[in-house]
């Protein structure tokens, strides 16, 4: 009788990284249709989806902590917040407490832009083949691995 070998542990499919990276990369693809027709990458609709929740609660954004809410360097997002200033929907001030920080306000097409985008959730949902429980299950799985990676460093 024969037996199957054990698995190659750095076999590729085998890697949680190139799962995660492959199934970013698929979702990312499918909200690029969905976004485009308003002028939005999905880097910069995450943006605006940080900037649409703090206003809605009543709070000033900064740019640090903005970055620190995206998982991403102030670095990275400064390019994203130039694009978005370009086109109209952001503003970015010193803040009048303290000159080192610099706050992100939406302008009024910003807001305006929040209503259009209120399709946006439901049209990728659709064009992901998957319930809204499996798509929940999904970002609670993920929201662990982000816990438990960040918990390891």
């Amino acid at each position: 009788m024969i037996t199957d070998p054990a698995p190659d542990p750095l076999a590729l499919e085998a890697q949680v990284c190139f799962a995660l990276s492959a199934a970013a990369r698929s979702v990312v693809g499918l909200y690029r249709p969905v976004l485009e027709p308003l002028g939005l990458t999905h880097p910069q609709y995450l943006v605006l989806l940080g900037l649409w929740d703090d206003a809605r609660a009543g709070r000033t954004t900064t740019v640090t902590g903005l970055a620190a809410r995206l998982h991403l360097d102030p670095g990275t997002l400064s390019p994203l917040l130039k694009r978005l200033e370009q086109q109209g929907r952001i503003d970015r001030r010193r803040s009048v407490v303290d000159a080192r920080v610099v706050e992100v306000h939406l302008t009024a097409d910003g807001v305006a832009l929040r209503t259009e985008a209120l399709e946006v959730p439901a049209r990728v949902v659709a064009a992901s083949g998957l319930d809204v429980e499996e798509l929940l299950r999904v970002r609670e799985a993920a929201d662990a691995v982000i816990a438990a990676a960040q918990g390891a460093r």
